[in-house]
């Protein structure tokens, strides 16, 4: 009997695409005859996945799953060819189980995935029959969990049509706070679906990001300017700074010294200052912080009242619940981001199945 070597279940591995034991023992069938084993892969469909592996997978589904303590979620996004396949049972299915086996092992790259053992197989053999099964070229492409710790809560929405799945985790005060807490974050993952912030804080922000995105925003302003100035209606103010980053105790201070001088020659009563300049303050920072409300979560106005931004929303239900609130983790994936989808058509789609 012909010696099996690690290197040749390797390079069958690598030229068909079948799991790892599956090659090993079609070589073993075969006593070793590559080709031979080749072909055995093939006629149990084993092989298919490897004519399929160079087509890219930019459809398929996003999926969350959302332990019922509200203490750990998962959201995973797992692509395919074509749409079609998104409504496969069979891969509804296979996002749904791939996704609570990621939280359950605990697991942090796709590496560590394909190395695990879900139903007394291993997760790549197990993936790769589902390739075979299903017919189309099918990727994990990506994963991410959040847990929340004592006295946390965490929670995840999936858009209907299965494209935008997203989790946020938040701390809380205590125990009581974080259950009762359990709904509202699940109706800012909702907001964060519709609304795409691509960060939870300004403090995230690179400041060289800000500053080529300020001339930018400066740059669209006048442009949208010049075509209100031809309309004749009112222009657009141009904005001194567009995010809070820019924003430093010294920008406030000099404003609120504006507001006061401003407050002075209209002849308003010193003492009800106090309650005239913090509205004017909140004002002064959402008409300069234009890119932090497009692109970070806590800075963006919320959907279902669209006068408070999220930050105040937050802080407004921690009051209402009589405890503390405080935003500590934001996931948000789209399906196909990053992706771009080869473009072809019928005619070159089936001469490239008849190679």
């Amino acid at each position: 009997m012909a010696e099996i070597t690690a290197a040749s279940v390797k390079e069958l591995r690598e030229s068909t695409g079948a799991g790892m034991m599956d090659c090993k023992k079609a070589l073993v069938d075969t006593d070793g005859d590559f080709e031979a084993a080749k072909d055995l892969l093939r006629e149990k469909g084993l092989g298919k996945a490897a004519k399929k592996a160079d087509r890219l997978a930019s459809e398929g589904l996003v999926n969350v799953f959302v332990d019922p303590s509200l203490k750990i979620a998962t959201v995973s996004e797992i692509n395919a060819e074509t749409d079609f396949v998104a409504k496969n049972e069979g891969f509804i299915n296979l996002t749904k189980d791939t996704t609570a086996h990621i939280q359950t092992t605990n697991v942090e790259t796709t590496e560590e995935l394909m190395k695990t053992t879900i139903n007394g197989t291993v997760f790549e053999e197990y993936f790769a029959t589902k390739v075979a099964t299903i017919g189309e070229n099918l990727v994990v492409r990506r994963f991410a969990t959040l847990k929340a710790g004592a006295n946390g809560v965490v929670n995840g929405y999936v858009h209907s049509n299965g494209r935008v799945g997203v989790l946020i985790a938040a701390n809380c005060d205590s125990e009581k706070t974080a259950a009762a807490a359990g709904e509202f974050i699940r109706n800012l993952c909702m907001h964060a679906a519709a609304m795409k912030p691509s960060f939870l804080s300004y403090t995230e922000l690179d400041a060289e990001f800000v500053e080529k995105e300020t001339v930018g925003i400066k740059a669209d302003i006048e442009k949208e300017n010049e075509e209100l100035k031809r309309l004749q209606k009112p222009l657009k103010r141009m904005p001194l700074f567009v995010s809070r980053v820019q924003l430093t105790d010294a920008v406030l201070e000099d404003a609120k010294a504006e507001m006061q001088a401003e407050l002075k020659a209209q002849g308003k009563p010193e003492q009800i200052w106090d309650k005239i300049i913090p509205g004017q303050i909140d004002r002064f920072i959402a008409d300069n912080t234009q890119l932090d409300q497009q692109y970070t979560l806590l800075s963006q106005f919320y959907v279902m009242d669209d006068k408070k931004t999220i930050a105040q929303v937050v802080e407004e239900k921690a009051k209402e619940l009589g405890g503390k609130i405080e935003l500590v983790g934001y996931v948000r994936f789209e399906l196909g981001e990053g992706l771009e989808k080869k473009a072809c058509d019928f005619a070159s789609e089936v001469a490239e199945q008849l190679k």
